[in-house]
């Protein structure tokens, strides 16, 4: 127990509501507030990928469950991800030999840019409905091996180094390569190929700074419960407002590791506020479609009281 306990374990519980949920999120999540905490990124990026074994492997028995996952695709992305993956942290040492946390605080940033950039890139796939291929879905569709397999080794090298990339990098990757592939059963696959992924990025990190018991127990006291949540809410929960609000926080937080000054942080704060959905409205009315887009739950209500009167 340490003074940053509640506040790892309410963190924790969070994200892993996020991860189950929408398969993404979790070291793009976790490992930054980690830092803000006062972890060392070193530190924070070892812990975190071992917590996500734990995580992440009760989010994926939910989906199993429910014969979610595509195997054979999972098993490409593997094949691709874990030799990459099990050489990050020691690519982290060679390179960042002068200052590691340095180097990782600049590849964190980097990455986390990225990420948001995906998040938002889903959300207009989403919105354009290349997502279910024109309302058809596909439960098998036939696996593309080699693109599958380069999308396991550049995801498997992201969260080798820095812990995000799992799931939000390489999920928009798989939405644009299967894009009639369920969005269910597309987390389902994300998160059973995310285990071995997270298994090898941990196992090097731990051969080469080792975990602290102190932050590690929090984040899988957290973690798992609000996984496991996430995941049996995932039919029933609208992901498109929580995907836009974890890009701004990725962005605001990869632009802070990249030591962009308050002020400039604050101006892109308010640009994603308030320009963001005035510029999402223009483009959702460009593709015919009504500025924004009414939530099932307000129409309903409309429908009820129109029905009353």
């Amino acid at each position: 127990m340490s003074p940053d306990t509640p506040s790892l374990v309410l963190v924790s519980f969070a994200v892993g509501i996020v991860i189950g949920l929408t398969g993404m999120g979790g070291g793009a999540l976790m490992t930054p507030a980690l830092i803000y905490l006062g972890v060392p990124p070193t530190s924070a990026v070892a812990n975190d990928l071992v917590a996500a074994v734990v995580n992440k492997s009760v989010g994926a028995v939910v989906h199993w469950r429910s014969a979610a996952p595509h195997l054979t695709l999972a098993a490409w992305l593997i094949a691709g991800s874990v030799p990459t993956a099990l050489a990050g942290a020691f690519i982290v040492r060679e390179v960042g030999s002068d200052d590691p946390e340095a180097f990782l605080r600049l590849a964190i940033g980097i990455t986390l840019l990225v990420a948001a950039s995906a998040y938002v890139l889903r959300t207009y796939l989403s919105m354009r409905g290349t997502l279910d291929s024109a309302g058809v879905t596909l439960d098998d569709p036939r696996v593309r091996v080699l693109p599958t397999f380069t999308i396991g080794v550049v995801g498997g090298l992201l969260v080798g180094i820095t812990s995000v990339g799992s799931g939000s990098v390489m999920m928009v990757a798989l939405l644009l390569l299967y894009p009639a592939l369920s969005a269910v059963r597309l987390v389902g696959t994300d998160l059973v190929q995310a285990i071995p992924l997270v298994v090898a990025a941990a196992i090097s990190h731990v051969i080469v700074t080792g975990v602290d018991w102190s932050v590690l127990l929090p984040l899988v006291a957290g973690g798992t419960p609000g996984t496991f949540l996430g995941a049996r809410l995932a039919h029933r929960v609208s992901q498109s407002l929580l995907r836009r609000g974890i890009a701004i926080v990725l962005a605001l937080t990869g632009l802070s590791m990249l030591h962009v000054p308050p002020a400039g942080i604050a101006i892109a704060a308010a640009a994603f506020v308030v320009v963001g959905p005035l510029a999402w409205a223009a483009l959702r009315m460009s593709h015919d479609l009504p500025p924004f887009q009414q939530r099932p739950w307000l129409a309903t209500r409309v429908r009820d009281r129109h029905h009353r009167w």
